[in-house]
């Protein structure tokens, strides 16, 4: 008898402890355990809107978008991954490796995990008319970046990539994502805010075999801005085809303005090798750094091209007129030291030096104006410090002075020091699209201005934000003198740059040839065109090309190129 009656007593206490958790489990938490399992049964497909294009100055499309196609899956939904895959990968003759790797990424995740991307659209179909044997598989239709023009503007656009862990952490609070593709470099990145697209995508409710029953919700997904630039298309592909064979860059702006309207750096690259990821340790490890936008990242010695700013301080500040001349005999003796000319120019006047780009007379000038305030100026005309244009990973460029370099490197100034520095030389560090800003200077009659590249935002005209000219209020005759100079640098037969000259089309404009230890000279020009009614202003360097003549070759050929195209 006790035995029964323990035994009943048990089987109570029992009854009443599932009792109780049944009455907990439906009555108290019952709405917890419905919400669950419907959300079990619930499902977001995502959909991806496309990114914005990317146009020219006349519209014309630099880079859009094209359809593909990939397969994802919900992870909660395969019971047997090792199976499912091997299933997937012999009818699709895909590796299973490829398709466990990519499972595993993230395969914790309860969204769809993208097993294949940048499928065609027979393939999709073909594994479209599979999911009734493999109902977890989704086929989503994705956009993906479409450069008509290959390596066009590859520097101007940049590419795209996965979200870094330090955009990320920077960018999160702007909706971004860890799954986000975003644009690194150029256009893509200073803009990738307007450009990137708002996802959409479809609630759905499945039954226990993974098909829909119904549709729950849908978000539409959103395109992104389109992006207008102030690039010429045919004017672009001019300057990328002077630059081919060569490792440099050329800029042209609209002087007045501060619009872009072409700039180039060589080597360049494939923006859609980056949407593939292939072939990319070439590009991070080549010893030509084609990644580099060297118009506005590629610091160099000016070379003479300074000199036309060594005259305007002479001019102004040392009253050095056209009867002041100093005597080239090729070489200038400073202390122990010599100082060399590239020719023996005999007596040198400003005008004349300046159209043979003599060393002794801007090395005698430079010694008379002094150091710092060959500094205070280099700054004025906007060098050694960024120009302010609307692209990542600009350069300011370095003006020395004596001050910093007690500062930077505990050393004394000399004047073989101030020597060099008036030639372009030493320590002083400029980008092209700096030197372009300034020969803009003496094209627009003494105007600083801000280089732009975007025109347009969602068709939305944004030039007057863009545009910012400072007026220098440099006197009007020292200018006329450095221009009629920098004409003859193109016209007289003895000027540095008479390679250049076309009776079509005046152009005026300065050499310079960048000393660079134990390598060829860079080789630079910079100017304007056409010289009695500015439209444009350029500047080349050809990096280790030797002698300036290069950049005056590179030049013509743009010129040329122009007239034929009716740029001009």
């Amino acid at each position: 008898m006790r035995q029964i009656k323990r035994t009943q007593i048990f089987l109570f206490f029992l009854s009443l402890i599932v009792s109780v958790r049944l009455f907990n489990l439906q009555i108290l938490e019952g709405h917890k355990f419905r919400y669950l399992s419907r959300a079990n049964c619930i499902r977001i497909v995502p959909f991806v809107g496309p990114r914005g294009r990317i146009l020219d100055r006349d519209k014309r499309i630099l880079v859009d978008n094209l359809p593909t196609y990939e397969v994802a899956v919900f992870p909660q939904d395969i019971s047997k991954i090792d199976g499912f895959l091997s299933q997937v990968s012999s009818i699709l003759d895909i590796p299973s490796d490829k398709l466990k790797g990519n499972f595993n990424k993230i395969s914790n995740s309860s969204l769809p995990l993208v097993l294949l991307n940048n499928l065609d659209k027979k393939t999709a179909i073909v594994i479209e008319e599979l999911k009734f044997k493999f109902p977890q598989l989704i086929i989503n239709m994705v956009p993906k970046r479409y450069y008509p023009y290959g390596n066009l503007a590859s520097h101007l656009i940049g590419y795209l990539s996965l979200i870094d862990y330090w955009r990320l952490t920077k960018w999160q609070d702007y909706g971004y994502s860890i799954k986000d593709t975003v644009g690194y470099g150029g256009v893509e990145e200073r803009y990738d805010y307007y450009l990137k697209s708002q996802s959409g995508g479809l609630q759905v409710e499945v039954d226990n075999r993974n098909r829909i029953v119904r549709i729950l919700g849908y978000r539409t997904p959103k395109a992104g801005k389109d992006i207008q630039l102030t690039i010429d298309l045919k004017l672009q592909k001019i300057v990328e085809e002077a630059l081919e064979g060569y490792q440099g860059a050329v800029v042209i702006l609209d002087p007045h303005t501060g619009e872009v309207l072409a700039m180039a750096s060589s080597p360049s690259f494939s923006p859609a090798d980056f949407l593939e990821e292939k072939n990319l340790n070439f590009y991070f490890s080549a010893s030509s750094s084609p990644l580099i936008n060297r118009a506005i990242s590629g610091l160099y010695p000016a070379g003479s091209i300074f000199k036309l700013i060594l005259s305007y301080i002479g001019l102004e500040k040392a009253n050095i007129g056209k009867n002041k001349t100093f005597f080239c005999e090729g070489v200038m003796k400073l202390g122990n030291e010599e100082f060399l000319c590239w020719d023996k120019h005999g007596s040198q006047n400003i005008f004349e030096a300046i159209v043979h780009s003599c060393n002794i007379f801007f090395y005698r000038l430079g010694l008379i104006l002094g150091a710092d305030l060959i500094h205070n100026y280099a700054l004025k005309f906007g060098l050694g410090k960024p120009t302010g244009i609307d692209l990542p990973e600009e350069k300011a460029g370095f003006v020395p002075s004596p001050l910093l370099k007690r500062v930077k490197k505990f050393e004394s100034w000399f004047a073989g020091d101030t020597a060099n520095f008036s030639i372009g030389q030493g320590d002083l560090l400029v980008t092209p699209l700096g030197i372009c800003r300034m020969i803009s200077i003496f094209a627009n009659g003494g105007k600083l201005i801000r280089p732009y590249i975007v025109k347009a935002i969602d068709g939305k005209d944004i030039s007057k934000y863009q545009r910012k000219i400072i007026p220098l209020n440099l006197e009007t005759i020292h200018m006329e003198l450095i221009n009629n100079a920098m004409r003859k640098v193109v016209e007289d037969p003895e000027g540095t740059a008479h390679f250049l000259y076309m009776p079509k089309i005046p152009i005026a404009g300065k050499t310079g040839t960048a000393q660079v230890a134990k390598k060829l000279s860079h080789a630079w020009f910079s100017g304007y065109f056409p010289a009695d009614n500015p439209r444009y202003s350029i500047c080349v360097i050809l990096e280790h090309a030797g002698p300036s003549l290069y950049a005056c070759k590179v030049t013509r050929y743009i010129i040329e190129r122009m007239l034929e195209e009716g740029l001009l």
